[in-house]
């Protein structure tokens, strides 16, 4: 068993710079005695001016010590008042957002759909459909905050089949002008919980909605490299624009840089949440998206299986209805 460190950093700046006095207080005479004994001098070593220099030294690192740990204490202390204030406003203006904001668009697109059918001209018509998209738009982003603020920030402990949640929200792709093929093994068993699979769902929804193409297309593949397995999804789009990557690069927005949909961040920050990585590749033939988890052992996917299903050996293509 190793020494509790959380005991340690418990205990007060002054308690541990007396400790640490009291410690070097004993070591000195005992390092000198041990230094004279191998040089052959041993009663060099209870000179008092040597053992008052030790001991002068040790009194003035113990007040270095002192200062150190006081100074770092009080600044993890600030820290630690400032996460928990910008943690409380996050949470007041989550909730402030997904309530009341949404509550007031809800009646702003419910007068909306009154107006509708009062008006005569295609121009009052369309800017009625506007409103009323738009706010659909910002409920859709409502949801995904709620996604954000109720997933765990703890590491997963479960398993979870990357080929069928894969599957799963290729199947949602509810759009017949859009053509999804998967080239996946049976299963591919990953360390997440069930969270993962609204990243995956955004990644398709993404390469759906951000593609305006005559024919659109979806390509996704598993592969499983050793420790971790790799879902790709890519699509004949325009792509992810620069300054967007550029964001989350960065991983932080700015008023001239900032990303126009908060999909992007809830694929990035539910994937790293799950110990997983996001890359993304723009070319002239669309964009491709690549999540990286890491794969669970073999004895995990036996018992997520229902005791001892084996992955399918073949690898095929096919169209996802």
């Amino acid at each position: 068993m190793g020494f509790p460190v959380n005991r340690l950093y418990d205990r007060s700046p002054r308690v541990l710079a007396l400790a640490y006095l009291c410690v070097g207080a004993l070591l000195v005479p005992a390092v000198d005695v041990a230094v004279a004994s191998l040089v052959g001098g041993g009663g060099a070593a209870w000179s008092p001016a040597r053992l008052a220099g030790g001991w002068t030294a040790v009194a003035l690192s113990s007040l270095f010590v002192y200062g150190a740990l006081t100074y770092h204490r009080r600044q993890a202390e600030t820290v630690r008042r400032e996460l928990e204030t910008s943690n409380q406003q996050l949470q007041v203006l989550s909730r402030v957002f997904r309530h009341n904001i949404r509550n007031d668009l809800n009646v702003i697109r419910g007068y909306a759909d009154l107006l509708a059918d009062r008006v005569d001209d295609d121009r009052s018509r369309e800017c009625l459909e506007t409103i009323r998209r738009t706010t659909d738009d910002v409920v859709a982003i409502s949801e995904k905050l709620r996604v954000i603020e109720e997933t765990s920030p703890d590491p997963p402990a479960g398993r979870i089949d990357l080929v069928s949640a894969a599957r799963e929200a290729a199947a949602d792709v509810d759009d017949p002008d859009v053509t999804v093929t998967m080239e996946a093994p049976g299963e591919a068993w990953i360390r997440a919980d069930r969270s993962v699979e609204y990243p995956i769902r955004e990644v398709f929804e993404n390469a759906v909605t951000h593609n305006d193409e005559s024919s659109r297309r979806i390509d996704a593949r598993i592969e499983e490299n050793g420790t971790t397995t790799c879902l790709e999804v890519r699509d004949n789009g325009p792509g992810i624009p620069p300054d967007e990557r550029a964001v989350l690069r960065a991983e932080r927005e700015t008023p001239l840089s900032h990303a126009s949909s908060i999909g992007l961040w809830l694929v990035k920050w539910m994937c790293e949440t799950q110990g997983g990585t996001v890359g993304f590749e723009t070319s002239d033939d669309g964009t491709t998206v690549r999540l990286r988890f890491d794969s669970a052992d073999v004895v995990q996917r036996a018992e997520g299986s229902g005791g001892g299903r084996t992955r399918g050996d073949g690898r095929p293509t096919s169209r996802v209805p």
